[in-house]
Parts: C-alpha cells; sequence; structure tokens
C-alpha cells in the first residue's frame, strides 16, 4: 500500500493498515483519541472508508474514536480474493462481522459504543448488533432498513421471470450484480470508469429530481417495476448503460459540492486498481438460496441494542425492499430509537448531508 497515491482526507483523520486475525490487512481510517468511545463506521457499495470522511472529524470533535475501514473486497484492505469461482462464503453475512470483531481486537477493545453502517454496510451493522450485542453496543443504521432475519420458509413464486415477462421487460439489479458478466461490464465501462461513476452517484442522489420514493405494496413485479431502473433495470441493459442517460452536466459537477471531481478521481483510482468483483461477492452471497437458509435459524430474533435509522429523504433505498421500513420500526429491533429522513439528500446521506447526519447521530448517541 505505501506506494499508492495519498488519500484526500480532511485534516485530522489519518490512514494506516491494520493486520488481524482473519488473515485480512484492514485499511482504515480514524480520526479522535485511542481513549475515547469508540465508533465504527462500515461503508456500502460502491463506496470505501472514505465515503465517511465528512462526518468523521466532527463526530471526533464530540468525543469519540472515530474508526472506518474499507471493508472485505474493497480499497486498501488486502487478503481477500475477488475470484468469481472463489469462496463465495467468505462474503457472507456473518463472515462480515467476524471481519469487524477481528478489527475491534486489533485495535485492542473488547466492544464500540455504536457501529454505523450505510447502504450494504446497515445489513453488517445490523446482524453484528443482532449476534453480539455485548461488542457492538448500539447500532446507526443508515439507507438500507432492516426487516429483521429471513424467514424459515421459503420464498414462493418468481419474481424474476415475472419481472422478465412485464410489457416492459425488467431484471433486478442485485441478481444482475449476481452474474459473472456485472464486475467486467462495470470494470470496462464504454465512457471510461470515472463517467461511470459521476452517472451512478448522481442519479442515486437527491441530485437526480426523479427520485421521489414512496411505499411499494409488496414484492410483486408489477409493484417492483416502480422503482427507478438503477434498481430495477431494463431486461437487455448493463449497469453502465443504465445511468449513461443521466450524467452530469458540466455546471452540474462543478456545482457539486458533496462530491467533488478531486474526490472521484480517488474512487476512480481506487476501483480500477481493484475492480468491483469483491463488492459484487457481497451481492452474489446475498442473492443466494443458501443466504436465506444459512440466516433462517435466527427467524423472529430481534436486536437488542439500541437502534436508529437515517436516510435521505430523496432514497429509494428505503423503500426498494416493500415492507422492510415498517418491519424495522415494528418487529426487528426491541428498543427502537426512531426513523429520520433527512432532507437534501439521496442514497449518500452522510456525503450528500454531512451536517444532519452528524446532528442525528449524536442525538443518538
Amino acid at each position: 500500500m505505501s506506494g499508492l497515491a495519498p488519500i484526500p482526507l480532511p485534516d485530522g483523520i489519518t490512514s494506516r493498515q491494520v493486520a488481524t486475525e482473519t488473515g485480512l490487512d484492514m485499511h482504515v481510517l480514524e480520526a479522535g483519541a485511542p481513549d475515547r468511545p469508540l465508533l465504527l463506521l462500515l461503508h456500502g457499495f460502491p463506496e470505501l472508508a472514505f465515503s465517511w470522511r465528512r462526518v468523521m472529524p466532527a463526530l471526533a470533535a464530540a468525543g469519540f474514536w472515530v474508526v472506518a475501514p474499507d471493508q472485505r473486497g474493497y480499497g486498501r484492505t488486502t487478503g481477500w480474493d475477488a475470484d468469481y469461482d472463489g469462496d463465495l462464503h467468505a462474503f457472507a453475512l456473518p463472515n462480515l462481522v467476524r471481519d469487524q470483531v477481528a478489527l475491534i481486537r486489533a485495535l485492542g477493545r473488547g466492544h464500540v459504543h455504536a457501529v454505523i453502517g450505510h447502504d450494504f454496510g446497515s445489513p453488517v451493522s445490523a446482524w453484528a448488533a443482532l449476534l453480539r450485542p455485548d461488542i457492538f453496543r448500539s447500532a446507526v443504521l443508515m439507507s438500507a432498513p432492516f426487516g429483521g432475519p429471513p424467514a424459515i420458509a421459503a420464498l414462493q413464486g418468481d419474481v424474476h421471470g415475472d419481472l422478465a415477462a412485464l410489457e416492459r421487460p425488467r431484471k433486478h439489479y442485485q441478481w444482475y450484480y449476481s452474474t459473472r458478466q456485472a464486475a467486467p461490464d462495470m470494470d470496462n465501462p464504454p465512457h471510461g470508469l470515472h463517467a461511470f461513476l459521476r452517472a451512478y452517484f448522481h442519479m442515486k442522489s437527491a441530485d437526480w429530481k426523479a427520485n421521489r420514493p414512496h411505499p411499494l405494496t409488496g414484492w410483486a413485479a408489477t409493484e417492483l417495476a416502480k422503482l427507478p431502473t438503477y434498481y430495477v433495470m431494463e431486461l437487455g441493459q448493463d449497469m453502465p448503460a443504465t445511468v449513461a442517460p443521466e450524467m452530469s452536466g458540466e455546471h452540474q459537477i462543478a456545482a457539486c459540492e458533496w462530491l467533488t471531481e478531486d474526490a472521484l478521481a480517488f474512487y476512480t483510482a481506487e476501483f480500477a486498481r481493484t475492480g468491483f468483483q469483491g463488492g459484487l461477492n457481497w451481492y452474489r452471497y446475498a442473492t443466494s438460496p443458501a443466504f436465506r437458509r444459512d440466516l433462517s435459524v435466527y427467524a423472529g430474533k430481534m436486536i437488542e441494542v439500541p437502534v436508529t435509522f437515517l436516510a435521505g429523504a430523496a432514497d429509494w433505498g428505503t423503500r426498494q425492499v416493500p415492507g422492510a421500513l415498517e418491519a424495522m420500526e415494528t418487529t426487528a429491533c426491541a428498543d427502537y430509537r426512531g426513523t429520520h429522513l433527512i432532507d437534501g439528500a439521496g442514497h449518500w446521506v452522510q456525503q450528500e448531508q454531512p451536517e444532519a447526519v452528524v446532528e442525528k447521530v449524536l442525538a443518538f448517541l
């Protein structure tokens, strides 16, 4: 890692590698004093520990030691295998929780004051709190609601066949991400990786004015087809083709303070180096029948530690799984402390509206 370019970080954030018992050499960003209560921040896809750069200094100034790792499959963390034909169970949710337990131990701590997860980091945080409440003493879930462990009964019906049979044929992005072709599509998009990521981040943000989320009535093709195409795609398109028509113009790019060209250039350089397969393997496990079977042993178990949920008001992530938000608020958490939808933010809430996120997180803590 020593030969890589410096990370464009705000003052007060440092970067280092931490060797762990799992074999991962985890790259972490940190802010604040190590004698303070520990906050662990877990990113999602296609992001990095870098996605927390706009909230870490303020959380540290409030009296916390703030640590954000590049998770398994991402960035400057090493020791993982991105081979499509490799060991997929390395990317199972319990193993991703194990990675964080090992990191906490390597940092010399026995627990964290709170685990805070965004996007796919949200289910990792939720499962961490559910499986090891002794270590993860509270949780802030962001953008992806936790509706509870999967039921023991198998899902009925073929929603993917129904999506493909619609008058406007569609496919679900998570199942596309699980295909062998997804990584090559995204690693080498026709307009270049920087342009692809700019369009992807833009289309899922509050800057894309078509994001007006509302509840869906159920997990059925006709309902899922109401989601934007970055979630339920055109059947014949890949993800670069899906977001390309929504590329920001020059003036929009120049005005985008939450994702400057320098910040995007860092994302671009990191994913150009690692590719996307490591992150896509998370989706491959999540869409496999083994995922539901392995985790259904916890069916009905609630998260017992305090939980709150934050998301952008323009984030379709809160509604992409029908009923998940309501289940989180009523049946998945024994000590639920509220849902907070933040104006002026879409999916990338901690990057788009960092001050509002810090305010809500500190109020919870």
